[in-house]
């Protein structure tokens, strides 16, 4: 069994995409998100854009850090994307500490076509990136 957790700062959009799409890949790996800041509620929108894709994360909540500093993980995973973004450090025991960055949908303006186009890119990117993991590090631990 593998442990991952996903860490940003609000834990309501990019964890929780990147939580979804780890989950889907293999049932084998607890995964885990949460944020340093967590919002307490899911990003709306991202919910929308992974459950357009057949993967449904209305049941996750939005997890402060805290909560899992006294577990040990296999993987604790940053998804924090520009320079003004701080990434959140995780003080727990980790195996691995990987940084996969990602832009934030969550404060794109313009028309909603364009704000939906940033989530829809950002989850495929999120997809890619954890996938690429999957199958390079994590499948063969398993």
């Amino acid at each position: 069994m593998i442990k991952v957790l996903i860490l940003c700062t609000g834990n309501s959009c990019r964890s929780q995409m990147a939580h979804g799409f780890l989950q889907s890949f293999d049932e084998r790996i607890v995964v885990r998100s949460a944020g340093t800041e967590a919002s307490g509620k899911l990003n709306e929108k991202a919910v929308a854009a992974m459950k357009d894709i057949g993967i449904d994360i209305s049941h996750h909540t939005s997890d402060s850090v805290d909560k899992y500093l006294g577990e040990e993980w296999d993987y604790v995973i940053t998804v924090c994307g520009g320079a003004n973004e701080n990434c959140p450090a995780f003080m727990g025991k980790v195996k691995h500490r990987l940084h996969i960055g990602f832009d934030d949908p969550s404060h794109v303006t313009g028309t909603e076509e364009y704000i939906w186009s940033e989530f829809v890119r950002v989850r495929n990117e999120i997809k890619e990136g954890f996938y690429k993991l999957y199958q390079e590090e994590i499948l063969s631990q398993l």
